[in-house]
């Protein structure tokens, strides 16, 4: 039976750029870096510290349009706000500021393609 998420994809449009991003930036680590089909393409996966879902890097075609909009992913931490004031000195952009409501903390960010995550308390 289903055992969980083996990843989540968000869609790029300049791998290498992307790579930088989810590394430099946000810290996420290379699970797999490798050639996929003719064309230059890789299929790139990358986890996160102590988490089981990985995140790909990926742009199947026929979907390049999904590049630059809103990714259906929330990611966690323990301390948004702390989160969001590491991020933002690293250069991440904010849409605004972390916003406090009776369910949690949430922000939302761009990565290097334009795409806006959700950053949320767990």
């Amino acid at each position: 039976m289903i055992k969980g998420i083996k990843f989540v994809n968000i869609p790029v449009a300049d791998q290498q750029r992307a790579l930088a991003f989810y590394t430099d930036k946000l810290g996420f680590t290379v699970a797999t870096n490798q050639p996929m089909g003719p064309g230059g393409a890789r299929w790139i996966e990358l986890k996160i510290a102590g988490a089981e879902t990985r995140v790909s890097l990926f742009t199947p075609p026929g979907h390049e349009e999904r590049v630059g909009t809103f990714v259906p992913l929330s990611l966690w931490a323990d301390d948004v706000q702390g989160t969001y004031e590491t991020l933002r000195a690293r250069g991440v952009e904010f849409i605004a500021p972390p916003k406090t409501e009776p369910w949690g903390t949430s922000v939302i960010f761009k990565d290097s393609e334009g795409n806006q995550l959700h950053l949320g308390s767990r």
